[in-house]
């Protein structure tokens, strides 16, 4: 790990930072802490390791990165010498022979009537987009302040080290008394859509069987707060598709006459918002549900508005993020600015991205979008929709013991209460673990922070909050050590 500072311990400026004062603490919840600060670096160290693999997931990267990324993961969770068997293994993906990325399986019996907690994060990663754009290499990590910067270091391979980090610390603290039972599952292609996330539920349904379910893959309030997320935007991609022209055509000699597919397109997307930029999509639905305070000041900081542009749609702020539907456009394929000539274009296609409201099926979020698509083609346009995926929203049930549970050790680990949060974003699995494991609790964390900058350049991981998040879970397990599975809780003594 290569840094800007002369620090060859960047744990030790977080080191104080969240140790609370409770005089009644047990000899094992005293043993966590004291184990998750020691070997935090350590945990640095093997986190830096998984960073300097690209392990991008998508079609055009090399996947024998991910495959390297994933033989790390399951060497680290096999060091631990906690799990009974720890696999590296691929699914088929829906609809055909081809199997998706590898993923890491590891798996070890309850004692003593112990929960099963499953563990979940991923190992692939965004790609690195543009080196310019990053202050240093993105797949070099490099310690700057109290931040760890490159591809994975947050999002979420820092998730994947939350979980071992927290695992050793256990392991080591209760030694023959761990009778928890463990499912750890990191998969290879969150990133690239999850597309044999289904089938490898399925063919490994009885070893992912779980009482509670914990998500690393969400964020935080802010550095100093933590946050369980509990409700999720679902998602609909698509591509579109314009076409006016059999063939491009002279703009000067046609263009005023002949509508171009670029016209057209920019029409049709212009009527996918209203005037003040909310969604305009009849059928899309919203939800109703409380936010915390959160002001334009704050959503102009964090989202980096420039000077003089508004921020859209209407109602709170965290409303608009969180509960309301939301479309981008986050590609268009045209021709270049460098190519261009003077002609009219005969075909446009462009990706858009919509956000859906807890509440809403995707599949009927995408029925609506594709009537007004249809219904709203200018100028007898003709226009074609294809490489659909779908995720459904989420909403988690807060009234289960394992909330209560997750919410006691994040406050003992970072010294005040965690906020429950909703998601603009989508982790569209969630809904499989629903439909395969109905009756477990799921619990949604996370390690990440407003100034992470997941998926985009200089993604960075606060080394308090990866303290914090490691030191949150351990805490969790720990007491679920001791927690008959389907009792209430109990207190460790």
């Amino acid at each position: 790990m290569s840094t800007d500072e002369e620090t060859p311990d960047p744990s030790a400026r977080i080191a104080d930072a969240t140790a609370p004062e409770n005089t009644r603490e047990n000899t094992v919840e005293s043993t966590v802490r004291r184990l998750v600060l020691e070997s935090l670096p350590a945990s640095i160290a093997d986190l830096s390791a998984l960073v300097r693999i690209p392990s991008v997931s998508w079609a055009a990267f090399d996947e024998a990165n991910v495959a390297a990324s994933a033989d790390a993961v399951a060497s680290l969770l096999r060091d631990t010498d906690v799990f009974e068997s720890v696999t590296v293994t691929r699914a088929p993906i829906a609809g055909g022979p081809e199997l998706g990325q590898p993923a890491v399986l590891a798996t070890r019996a309850p004692r003593a009537g112990r929960p099963t907690v499953m563990l979940y994060a991923h190992h692939d990663v965004q790609p690195p987009g543009n080196d310019e754009d990053w202050e240093s290499a993105p797949f070099e990590p490099t310690v700057r302040g109290d931040r760890l910067y490159g591809r994975g270091a947050a999002d979420d391979k820092a998730g994947v080290m939350a979980h071992v980090a927290s695992i050793r610390a256990l392991a080591t603290a209760l030694g023959d008394e761990l009778d928890l039972g463990l499912a750890v599952f990191i998969e290879g292609e969150e990133e690239f859509g999850s597309r044999s996330f289904a089938a490898f539920l399925e063919a490994n349904r009885d070893a992912l069987r779980a009482d509670v379910i914990v998500v690393a893959d969400s964020d935080n309030w802010d550095i100093d707060t933590p946050a369980l997320t509990v409700g999720l935007r679902g998602n609909v991609t698509l591509r579109l598709s314009v076409r006016t022209l059999e063939h491009a055509s002279h703009s000067g000699m046609f263009g005023g006459a002949v509508p171009d597919a670029m016209l057209a397109m920019v029409r049709l997307l212009a009527t996918l918002h209203g005037p003040d930029g909310s969604v305009a999509v009849d059928g899309l639905t919203d939800y109703d549900g409380e936010t915390p305070a959160y002001d334009e000041a704050k959503l102009r900081e964090e989202a980096a508005l420039l000077d003089g542009v508004s921020s859209i749609g209407s109602g709170p702020v965290l409303g608009r993020i969180w509960s309301k539907p939301a479309i981008t456009v986050t590609g268009i394929d045209a021709p270049s600015v460098a190519n261009a000539s003077n002609t009219l274009s005969p075909a446009v296609s462009v990706k858009i991205s919509a956000r859906i409201a807890p509440g809403q099926a995707a599949t009927a979020a995408f029925a609506a979008i594709e009537r007004h698509l249809h219904a709203n083609a200018p100028f007898g346009a003709h226009i074609e929709i294809d490489d659909v995926d779908t995720g459904d929203p989420f909403l988690v049930d807060t009234s289960g013991w394992a909330v209560t549970e997750v919410k006691r050790a994040m406050a003992d680990a970072w010294g005040r209460p965690a906020v429950e949060t909703g998601i603009g974003g989508s982790i569209p699995f969630i809904a499989d673990l629903v439909r395969v494991f109905p009756e477990a609790q799921i619990l949604v964390t996370g390690v990440e922070d407003p100034d992470t900058r997941a998926h985009s350049p200089n993604e960075s991981l606060h080394l308090g909050v990866f303290k914090r998040a490691i030191l949150s879970e351990a805490l969790l397990l720990a007491r679920l050590n001791k927690r008959s599975s389907g009792t209430t809780a109990v207190s460790l003594e």
